[in-house]
């Protein structure tokens, strides 16, 4: 029995698994193997792909000596990190106010704040780009960390008023009743309550702005400006 119990638990559990993790990790593979291959191994079709027949350390010295791939990663980062805190406190406050604050239109304006993460970046990119030269902004990071919250912060306060709704009023109620503000309430018990959801939404925010093409690719034309996404597609090795 106990072998039964065994096969069955890893035909059951452990063989899908391993099959999941190979499945997800084989990406990572597949980058750090192509990190150690020479351009002739590359291309190279008859050798088997799977392994580095010649190791080099050429791609690695080529990215850090003919490149700015730092400041482009600095870029990256500060872009990504100050859109989803910017993102993060509107979306926060949005949703809160929305889902605890009730009048009359707060159930209309929830759903076309989420309407507005709908439309799609290809129709906003022209009005944006003529606000952004309008006020000086072409060519700097800051155009991109003005725009991206036009698209984080619509979904983040969708998904923030799910998790507010979790959170019973009575628990503020009795709050206020003992004299704490808004504020205070808002500090001291939602936030720490609704904490997974903040993480969910910071990640979403993150990864978005990390990753977004098309108002890297039209705001920015200064190399030492790009974000990695506009670095990748734009720039080659030659340093001039």
């Amino acid at each position: 029995m106990a072998i039964e119990r065994v096969g069955s638990k890893v035909i059951k559990f452990y063989l899908p698994l391993g099959v999941y993790l190979i499945f997800l990790l084989f990406p990572f593979y597949w980058m750090t193997n192509t990190v150690f291959k020479s351009d002739t191994e590359l291309y190279n079709l008859d050798l088997n792909p799977f392994y580095v027949h010649s190791p080099t350390l050429g791609n690695i010295v080529s990215l850090f000596t003919e490149t700015i791939f730092l400041k482009w990663m600095a870029n990256t980062f500060f872009v990504a990190i100050t859109a989803t805190l910017i993102s993060l406190a509107a979306s926060l406050l949005a949703a809160y106010a929305i889902q605890r604050i009730q009048y009359k239109t707060s159930g209309p304006t929830g759903v076309a704040i989420f309407l507005g993460y709908l439309v799609p970046q290809t129709i906003l990119f022209i009005p944006l780009a003529h606000i952004i030269f309008k006020v000086k902004l072409w060519d700097s990071l800051w155009s991109l960390v003005l725009t991206y919250p036009t698209f984080l912060i619509p979904f983040c306060t969708w998904l923030l008023m799910g998790y507010f709704k979790t959170i019973p009023k009575e628990m503020e109620e009795c709050a206020m009743i003992d004299g704490a503000s808004r504020i205070r309430i808002f500090r001291r018990i939602i936030l720490p309550l609704c904490l997974p959801g903040v993480l969910s939404a910071g990640i979403f925010c993150f990864t978005l702005s990390w990753n977004e093409y098309l108002y890297a690719f039209v705001f920015l034309n200064d190399r030492d400006m790009f974000t990695m996404p506009i670095a990748i597609n734009r720039i080659n090795t030659d340093p001039t």
